[in-house]
């Protein structure tokens, strides 16, 4: 018994040493990423003011790269494209328009570690959830100092941040979205495409009484639309054929969804009295600590639809979940939801469910732009 305590103390000084390390190496990467935005900013900066007096033309940046490569071959990632790259990410950032736009929703109110609950429908306030603890220097940068906030994501990443992204605020979240996420450039580039931005920061009519009270923060968790061009989905198809393909490219599917989420069985058995029932796909979502079953549909809505998956819900708070994991979540995924046959169907409901639409192709650009244009003017004549 003796030499079973000291093994477990052991092990659990060896935890502690882990952490140390881990610790380390967590702020040496920070601090080697600090120093490649740097370098980016500082040439960027050099190369912007050179172009800006004409006393650079786009002939003489070829002639950089061409003559680092040079004369310093151990120099990599300054190709005459890299180059303009680091212009763009001086001349964007610097701008008093993004630094007005950072210090504008990253004020006091929105900094803080503690997290608040989501109380309005004010999409600022849900970004402020996706900050978490942000430290207060990202507001306001000193003249010609980068700004704190570019330290919460990769160069790469801001390149292509930069290059989809048009307005400020759209930037600004995915920065802090990708800080939150620990995005790499893969999943960044699908978070744009998909439009993460306006689906998290969307109506909130597509989910239960039920779900906001018991996850507060479930608006900037979950998603109302769901892209599966993956699937290569004909217009007409049955669910099985959805299910199978989900089940098939579940890695591209659970990015969709969102990092948290565990697959853990499709078609999962409920047995209930003498009778058996099938849940489509069950989940856990590891930072709600709570069951997650999705119910695919291969049709548009339908008010019926919800009482099935409220059933479902509560054979799995009854015989499933475990004392010390949170109420059951639900989700319905269809090709089509009426946004106010579902306002109507979720105004009642107290258990924790939402109904997200599924896209067979991603909307196209110009569809894109002008969501994204409208909910900019929401966004920024908020009260």
């Amino acid at each position: 018994m003796e030499n079973k305590k000291i093994v477990l103390s052991m092990e659990q000084q060896f935890g502690e040493v882990i952490d140390i390390i881990l610790q380390h190496k967590s702020r040496a990467s920070r601090a080697v990423n600090e120093e490649l935005l740097l370098t980016a900013w500082h040439v960027g900066g050099y190369v912007s003011a050179k172009l800006k007096s004409e006393e650079w033309g786009s002939k003489v940046v070829s002639q950089l790269s061409e003559y680092i490569r040079s004369q310093r071959p151990d120099i990599k990632g300054y190709s005459r494209s890299s180059i303009y790259n680091m212009v763009l990410f001086y001349d964007e950032y610097s701008s008093e328009a993004f630094s007005a736009t950072v210090e504008k929703y990253l004020n006091a109110e929105f900094i803080q570690p503690r997290i608040g609950q989501i109380g309005t429908d004010r999409p600022v306030q849900e970004m402020a959830v996706i900050v978490q603890s942000t430290p207060a220097q990202i507001v306001q940068p000193r003249t010609g100092q980068m700004p704190k906030i570019l330290e919460l994501t990769t160069l790469t990443n801001h390149i292509e941040i930069l290059c989809r992204c048009k307005s400020n605020e759209e930037r600004m979240f995915y920065i802090l979205y990708a800080n939150k996420e620990h995005l790499a450039k893969r999943e960044l580039q699908r978070c744009i495409s998909n439009q993460t931005y306006t689906a998290l920061l969307g109506s909130k009519d597509n989910m239960s009484k039920g779900l906001l009270e018991a996850y507060p923060n479930a608006p900037v968790m979950f998603k109302d639309t769901l892209f599966v061009d993956f699937l290569n989905l004909p217009k007409k198809h049955s669910e099985s054929k959805l299910r199978n393909g989900l089940l098939g490219h579940m890695k591209q599917f659970i990015l969709e969804l969102g990092k948290d989420f565990i697959f853990m069985d499709q078609e999962y058995r409920l047995n209930i009295g003498a009778s058996t029932f099938k849940a489509d796909l069950l989940f856990f979502h590891r930072g709600l600590q709570a069951l997650v079953a999705v119910e695919l549909k291969k049709t548009k809505f339908h008010p019926r639809d919800l009482g099935q998956l409220e059933f479902y819900l509560e054979a799995l708070d009854r015989d499933v979940k475990r004392s010390n994991e949170n109420p059951s979540i639900g989700i319905i995924l269809c090709p089509e939801a009426n946004r106010v046959v579902v306002e109507y169907a979720m105004s009642r409901s107290m258990s924790p469910t939402m109904i997200a639409e599924y896209k067979r192709i991603l909307i196209p650009q110009e569809r894109m732009q002008q969501q994204l244009n409208e909910f900019c003017n929401l966004f920024l004549n908020k009260d």
